[in-house]
C-alpha cells in the first residue's frame, strides 16, 4: 500500500451553511427586516473574514518616518501602512468576498439557468442589496454563535 504523503484539507466543511432569506430597507429609517427562509431557497456556505483581513494586514508595507514630538521636543519614529492605491483597494474588497462567500448552490439567473459559484458570480451577487444583506445577516449570526460557545466554554 501507497503511503500518502502531503496535507489533505477538506475545504467543503469550512465555513456554515445558510438557507438564502429575502430582506428589505425601511428608506426613511434604515430599519432591515429580515424574512424567514423559504422551502428550498438557495444556499449559501460563508466564513469570517477576519483571518483574511489579518493576513493582509501583516503582509502590508510599512512605511516609517521621524517627526517632532511637540510635547517632550523629541523625535519620534512613527510607522504606518503605505496607502492602497484605488485599484489595490478594490483588488483587496474583491478577494475579501471570495474568501468570505465559501460556495453557494441552488440560485438561478432570470432565465432559470444555475449560477455557477465561481469568484466573479460571487462579486456580481453580492452587488445585489438582498444578497449582501443575507451574507452580512448570515455572518453576523455566526459570530453570535462562535461568541456563545465561547461563554459557555468560559463557565465550564
Amino acid at each position: 500500500m501507497e503511503e500518502k504523503k502531503g496535507t489533505v484539507l477538506n475545504i467543503g466543511d469550512e465555513g456554515n451553511w445558510f438557507s438564502f432569506f429575502e430582506s428589505s430597507q425601511d428608506m426613511t429609517n434604515g430599519d432591515i427586516t429580515y424574512a424567514d427562509p423559504v422551502e428550498g431557497a438557495g444556499q449559501i456556505c460563508i466564513r469570517d473574514p477576519q483571518p483574511f483581513w489579518v493576513e493582509k494586514a501583516g503582509s502590508r508595507k510599512k512605511k516609517a518616518e521621524f517627526v517632532l514630538n511637540p510635547k517632550s521636543r523629541a523625535m519620534e519614529r512613527v510607522e504606518y501602512d503605505t496607502p492602497l492605491t484605488a485599484k489595490e483597494e478594490a483588488q483587496e474588497r474583491d478577494d475579501s468576498i471570495d474568501f468570505m462567500v465559501v460556495s453557494f448552490k441552488d440560485f438561478y439567473d432570470k432565465n432559470e439557468k444555475p449560477i455557477k459559484c465561481t469568484r466573479e458570480n460571487k462579486l456580481v451577487l453580492m452587488s445585489v442589496s438582498v444578497f449582501a444583506r443575507c451574507v452580512g445577516r448570515c455572518l453576523e449570526l455566526s459570530r453570535n454563535e462562535v461568541s456563545k460557545r465561547a461563554e459557555v466554554i468560559e463557565k465550564n
